[in-house]
């Protein structure tokens, strides 16, 4: 009786009151947060508010978000589809992989390889900033939840690495995953090579979990990769064995993929423990 008599409830009751509204605040901004800014069938544009050059025909663009605290709502795995103009104005969708996860709040980011004769491409050259992307998603058949798999294999080519990259960054990233990342990757040049520093970065701060192996056909005279095309040994040697617990990803040009998958069926990997992007 003695602590119930120095409670005043008048007070308590306005304490939980608030308490309650704060709480509906907090949950409302929470859910508006997740959900994220995209929709699935419309397209909505964003502000390009950096653009860095990283080679002669690759560069990356930064997306602003509507807040700071914004984010995409880009589920692991999933892609975008943005829509452009092509050299003779007429209207061009392709689709993109973002490099950056709804951990980086307020912006996304595209790494573009820029084609000479490709469509999207042209678009993506003539960009400035302060113009605007037309995008929609998410878009995609992967999906992932953590312990899905022991471990993946990833087969990537040129700008293919962009969704492997993504996937790679989110189950490193996420120290309740323990899943193990492999992934080789296969270029003609040296220079062609993207993402090169974020993934030697990811290797170096995560090397029991994550290794990858870059292969070229036009390699310097100082190298120690793999050298010509991505051959059944180099899979043996750098991938996770068939087994009802992992997966090979596949994301290339579709000479290589096509390749890709009929090494895979040699060497034993059911179209269960495969996935092409």
């Amino acid at each position: 009786m003695a602590i119930l008599e120095t409670l005043d409830f008048p007070t308590v009751g306005v304490a939980v009151a608030i308490s309650a509204v704060l709480a509906v605040v907090a949950y409302r901004s929470f859910t508006s947060k997740s959900r994220g800014c995209l929709h699935p069938e419309e397209f909505k544009k964003f502000k390009l508010v950096k653009r860095t050059q990283l080679s002669h025909n690759v560069a990356e663009f930064r997306f602003a978000l509507p807040t700071p605290t914004s984010v995409l709502g880009l589920p692991i795995g999933k892609h975008i589809s943005c829509k452009g103009k092509d050299a003779t104005g007429a209207e061009v969708v392709k689709p993109y992989t973002p490099t950056t996860l709804d951990s980086d709040v307020g912006y996304f980011e595209l790494v573009i390889k820029m084609y000479p004769q490709g469509r999207m491409s042209h678009h993506f050259r003539e960009m400035c900033v302060g113009d605007y992307l037309a995008v929609k998603g998410p878009k995609g058949r992967f999906n992932y939840q953590v312990g899905q798999v022991r471990a993946f294999g990833m087969l990537a080519g040129g700008s293919g690495i962009t969704p492997m990259y993504q996937v790679a960054r989110a189950i490193l990233e996420n120290l309740e995953d323990k899943t193990k990342v492999h992934l080789i990757y296969a270029n003609v040049t040296f220079e062609d090579i993207l993402l090169k520093e974020e993934l030697n970065g990811l290797a170096s701060s995560y090397p029991d979990s994550f290794k990858v192996y870059y292969v070229l056909n036009e390699p310097p005279a100082v190298w120690n990769g793999g050298v010509g095309f991505v051959s059944k040994e180099m899979i043996k040697a750098h991938c996770p064995p068939p087994a009802s617990d992992i997966q090979i990803l596949r994301c290339g040009p579709p000479p290589m993929n096509k390749a890709m998958a009929a090494i895979l069926d040699d060497l034993g990997y059911s179209s269960e423990m495969q996935f092409q992007f």
